[in-house]
């Protein structure tokens, strides 16, 4: 093996001409065939040639040459011989053939490669001899590596409809070598997954572009000298919007007569996003509509009395027909068959009634007693005249003064009553006894929805007892309205009103501080009614409060004008030392001085979840000095109060007029709350280009949303999403309202705004104040009248709700969602039958049936149990009529639907205790009757 060196040699020159003077036919022959395949007897052959390289910065490169046989081995570049002294060789004997192997090696810098100017690229190939000849290797060439800086076309960012076609182009920089490119998506490299195509043109192409397509695109430009990025490419998916399907029509809007009734789409198949174009038409239709009255029934004329029967008894009928009750109107009230004794007791003896066959002398002797009878009658009658009389003259001396005598001899004329100067001012004719015997009607100034009720006569026969129960006395039903004098009630309570209580109820309880303050610190909403011994129903409208007032619970010839007030405390928190919060609104009723023979039944509606045991609630009561006082546990007995906890509202009967409200305390962090959620949205005043949305997170309670309304109504606001539902729960995290989903070629928003948060204080203790946040958009061009996006609002660690907005902002009326859908809720008060859903007959008929204990186990407490209100059976048990009290219950629990089915089968289920008949409630009021006495 020979080393690199660079001793001397013979010029290549002398070899070459000492090679020429070899005979030609020196090579052929059989000695020319043994120098060829001997030592020196071959052609050189090439091992390694010198390749193409490339100079990076200032790094010389090398270049090699590698041969066999080979006596000497030269460089030659663009045409001329590298020295011998730039030369480092070595050489070897291949063991295999033992032949020689020489190894030759240069190097070329960036300087010669620099100073070099020819028509081609910097040149280097090599030339090797043997005794036989030369051979010349390959040309490599030499090049200074390079990239330029910029791009020869960026890739130009775009927006596509969905399934459509995306180009990019992109040339990169020159560069030698030419350098080679790839493509980012948002930072990392493109993944095709059959979709994409990227060009020996460094073009990519997705032919069917989807969403997740949407991004930011680089194109990447690198060789061995460096990498080049290109300025950034945004691509826009974008989905124009498209119609659902429409909905079903809308009921009437109204519940008699010409109405509207509408059906809408949402531009949600697909919904436009990332600046789609929205739906063009109308999302909502309207259509008149026709709803048939409802006709109450009406009695016909009575027929002829019927010939007179072996028993001694004629009969008559009439028919509900005059008219017929249609279309969901009342039936007619009272019987359709009467009964009379024909001969007045005078029968044959072939025509004795059963319970009449008596000796004739006992006939004769009940014929003096009668005439008697009737004689000493008329002398009570005469004589009851002339006392009244001077009793009325009497009384005007202390301002009463009854106008119309009628009443006395049965009429049923209106009543009006002045202002006693010394009675209670509280009461109309506290003195005057009420008389059972004659049935009235007073006629009232007041304008109410059901201000006009029809005269329910119950019969005789049908206020008895069962057969086998003891009964108490029941009264007749009068029902009535009476004239008010304006200064005969407390009307029109001042914010500041205070009053002080009494001991309440008919059993003299008081279980509070005997003073009361009744001043509301946050007045939303009042309603006032007067109410009579009829009862009725007292409704503050949208609100979810209301109350009811039994039959007879106020005393015959006494009207009270009775008021509710929903105050919202200023407080979050019920005390400092618990961790109690409101779960609905206070809540007033009075008057002060209100005396009831009976309880109560207020409604009020909650925001707490619930359907777990993750809440201790309980029912509050204001003090004089503004604290709370406990009244009850909801999940406890007393004999002072009873609650019926339903899953948005509570049921309570109460005594004493003042403030309630409903408080909970967490028992773990899995307790909830129900949140509403709803945004608004409103032309920006100050900008023609701008529209602000408005997002609210009140309690889910109806009052809560009402004020909300109320206010966005004053500001020109509009609903643009049905609102939505989510639970908050105590778990100490905040709540994120965040808008997304703005396109921002059309839209754009305030920076630092797209993202807002209420902490979990300010939404657990919000105590109804109406949470809200804004987000002021304002669009490019007024051609943009369209607006999309989404509203998430979430609880972090907790649930997320998606509001989603599609609105007009130029047009006020496109899809604006309404306010409220109840069609009664401008209905204040209802007096007399009309307030319930249990006729007054089959009332009284029920209650003076469970009242009273018989052996057949029919009780109030059966009752209770049927009708699933048996729990805290200790209060019902200290009532006076047990089974009315659960009756004003069941009453308030079915006010919205007024289906007697639920009562009607707890009373089947009673009566096959011992008898296979049922009770039902279908049919007319007299077969309702007819079925009720079966219970018994």
């Amino acid at each position: 093996m020979g080393q690199f060196s660079g001793g001397c040699y013979l010029s290549f020159g002398v070899l070459v001409l000492l090679a020429s003077r070899v005979p030609a036919t020196s090579a052929r022959g059989p000695r020319g065939e043994s120098l060829q395949h001997g030592q020196s007897g071959t052609l050189p052959h090439f091992l390694e040639e010198p390749v193409d390289a490339y100079i990076v910065k200032s790094n010389p490169i090398k270049l090699r040459c590698q041969a066999r046989p080979a006596l000497q081995i030269f460089f030659k570049c663009n045409g001329e011989w590298v020295h011998q002294s730039q030369h480092m060789s070595q050489e070897h004997t291949d063991m295999g053939t033992g032949l020689k192997i020489r190894e030759v090696m240069i190097n070329v810098s960036r300087q010669q490669v620099e100073d070099f100017h020819g028509p081609e690229d910097y040149w280097c190939l090599c030339v090797a001899w043997s005794h036989l000849g030369t051979s010349k290797s390959r040309k490599a060439t030499v090049r200074i590596a390079y990239l330029r800086k910029n791009f020869e076309q960026d890739p130009q960012g775009t927006e596509v409809p969905l399934n459509g076609m995306i180009v990019l182009h992109c040339r990169p920089p020159e560069g030698v070598p030419v350098a080679e490119v790839e493509w980012l998506k948002n930072e990392e490299p493109l993944s095709s997954e059959g979709v994409v195509e990227t060009r020996g043109d460094h073009n990519l192409i997705i032919s069917e572009a989807r969403l997740s397509d949407s991004g930011n695109y680089t194109c990447v430009a690198n060789n061995i000298v460096a990498k080049r990025r290109s300025a950034t490419a945004t691509v826009v998916v974008y989905v124009n919007g498209g119609w659902s399907s429409w909905t079903d029509w809308s009921p009437c809007n109204v519940r008699c007569g010409r109405g509207v009734q509408k059906r809408s789409r949402t531009c949600t198949n697909p919904a436009p996003l990332n600046g789609g174009a929205f739906c063009e038409g109308m999302s909502v239709q309207k259509s008149t509509c026709n709803t048939l009255c409802p006709v109450d029934g009406g009695w016909g004329e009575w027929s002829e009395w019927s010939v007179c029967s072996s028993d001694c008894e004629r009969q008559r009928s009439r028919e509900c027909t005059a008219p017929e009750p249609k279309h969901g109107g009342r039936l007619c009230d009272g019987v359709a068959v009467a009964t009379d004794n024909c001969t007045g007791g005078l029968c044959t003896q072939n025509r004795k009634l059963i319970h009449d066959v008596k000796p004739q002398g006992v006939e004769n002797s009940s014929d003096v007693a009668l005439y008697s009878g009737l004689a000493a009658g008329v002398v009570t009658v005469v004589l009851l005249i002339i006392a009244v009389t001077l009793y009325r003259r009497s009384q005007s001396e202390y301002g009463v003064d009854v106008i119309d005598s009628s009443a006395l001899t049965g009429g049923f004329q209106s009543f009006s009553f002045k202002t006693s100067r010394q009675a209670n001012p509280l009461l109309i004719n506290s003195s005057m006894q009420p008389d059972l015997t004659v049935s009235r009607t007073y006629t009232s100034p007041m304008c109410f929805q059901d201000s006009i009720d029809k005269e329910l006569m119950a019969e005789r026969s049908l206020l008895d007892p069962l057969p086998d129960l003891k009964v108490k006395g029941v009264a007749e039903r009068a029902e009535y309205h009476v004239m008010s004098h304006p200064q005969t009630f407390p009307r029109g309570l001042a914010p500041d009103y205070r009053a002080v209580g009494t001991t309440l109820g008919r059993r003299g309880k008081n279980l509070f501080t005997p003073q009361v303050s009744l001043t509301p610190s946050r007045p939303l909403h009042k309603a006032t009614a007067v109410f009579g011994h009829a009862g009725g129903r007292l409704v503050v409208p949208n609100t979810g409060i209301s109350l009811l007032v039994p039959h007879g619970g106020i005393a015959e010839d006494t009207t009270w004008e009775m008021y509710m007030i929903i105050n919202q405390e200023d407080s979050s928190t019920v005390s400092e030392e618990e961790a109690e919060i409101f779960l609905s609104p206070a809540v007033t009723y009075g008057p002060p001085g209100l005396d009831l023979s009976c309880p109560i039944a207020m409604t009020i509606a909650h925001c707490a979840e619930v359907a777990a045991d993750n809440w201790t609630i309980r029912l509050k009561r204001q003090t004089q000095d503004n604290k709370w006082e406990e009244v009850m546990s909801v999940d406890e007995e007393s004999t002072s109060c009873y609650c019926l906890l339903e899953a948005q509202r509570c049921h309570v009967l109460l005594e004493h007029p003042g403030r309630y409200t409903l408080v909970g305390e967490p028992l773990n962090q899995e307790a909830a709350k129900r949140l509403r959620l709803a945004v608004f949205g409103s032309p920006d005043t100050s900008n023609s280009l701008g529209f602000t949305l408005r997002v609210y997170c009140v309690d889910d309670t109806p009052d809560a949303f009402q004020e909300v309304a109320v206010g966005e109504r004053s500001r020109g606001g509009r609903l643009l999403e049905e609102p939505k539902m989510m639970l908050f729960r105590g778990n100490t995290f905040s709540l994120q309202v965040s808008i997304q989903d703005v396109p921002q070629l059309l839209w754009s928003i305030k920076p630092f705004t797209t993202c807002q948060e209420f902490s979990f204080s300010q939404v657990w203790a919000s105590n109804q104040r109406p949470l809200q946040c804004a987000f002021s958009l304002e669009r490019y061009s007024h051609s943009s009248s369209q607006l999309s996006c989404k509203i998430s609002i979430r609880q972090v660690k907790g649930e997320e709700q998606i509001l989603q907005v599609y609105t007009s902002v130029v047009e006020s009326e496109k899809g604006v969602v309404p306010f409220f859908t109840q069609s009664d809720c401008t209905i204040i008060s209802q007096t007399g039958s009309r307030a319930f859903k249990i006729p007054l007959s089959i009332r009284q008929r029920i209650s003076a049936t469970f009242d009273t204990a018989n052996a057949k186990g029919k009780d109030w407490q059966l009752l209770a149990q049927k009708l699933h209100i048996d729990r805290n059976l200790c209060y019902f048990a200290c009532q006076e009529s047990p089974s009315s009290v659960i009756l004003s219950l069941w009453e308030v629990q079915h006010q919205d639907s007024g289906d007697l089915d639920s009562l009607a089968s707890a009373l089947e289920e009673i009566s096959k205790v011992q008898s296979p008949r049922a009770v039902t409630l279908g049919c007319s009021r007299e077969e309702r009757d007819s079925e009720f006495t079966k219970v018994g």
